[in-house]
């Protein structure tokens, strides 16, 4: 039997995104966002609130770097989620997170997370709080790729979000192959 929940986002995996912009005075600046994803071959599409801090250093900076969570720095990725960057100047600081230099656009990549896609604005849709950023570079630390020099998505074991549970999750275990295991069928 099925049980009627409502309108829910109830869509998983929703992945737990760490967006990067620099203040105006060039201190980083991070925040914490579930409903993004990619949207072409060289976009992403994030839903981010005018209000944040992070979107409008977005606006003003026309750059913003986006990185995958992990598990060894969930309380101090919680913390940039549950933190307004509004009323915390340098909440950065506070994290415990390392900020680098992009040398592809005006925003920081986070050392502690080894995955991050380094974005350019297209666009921002204030109605419907849409962000699209170009990817114009992705940076990957050698901890996260296998012997070939690709991603390894067990390796990097991204973060999920569940909006049912308010929990966070772990993607880590390979369970086919896509574009061939239904060719068995």
């Amino acid at each position: 039997m099925r049980k009627n929940l409502g309108i829910k986002t109830y869509l998983y995996p929703q992945p737990t995104l760490v967006i990067a912009t620099y203040n105006e005075d060039d201190i980083p600046n991070a925040m914490v966002a579930a409903w993004g994803s990619v949207s072409d071959t060289n976009q992403v599409a994030i839903y981010v609130a005018h209000s944040h801090k992070t979107m409008q250093n977005i606006l003003e900076r026309k750059a913003f770097t986006v990185s995958m969570a992990n598990e060894k720095n969930i309380k101090a990725i919680d913390y940039l989620g549950v933190t307004s960057g509004n009323k915390v100047a340098d909440k950065f600081t506070k994290s415990g997170l390392t900020a680098i230099r992009s040398e592809n656009v005006d925003a920081p990549l986070i050392a502690d997370l080894p995955l991050a896609l380094e974005c350019k604005l297209v666009s921002y849709d204030e109605k419907t709080e849409l962000l699209l950023g170009e990817i114009v570079n992705v940076t990957a630390d050698d901890s996260v790729l296998d012997e070939n020099g690709k991603l390894s998505v067990e390796k990097l074991a991204p973060v999920c979000y569940d909006s049912a549970g308010h929990g966070y999750y772990v993607m880590e275990r390979r369970i086919g192959n896509a574009f061939s295991d239904g060719k068995t069928l």
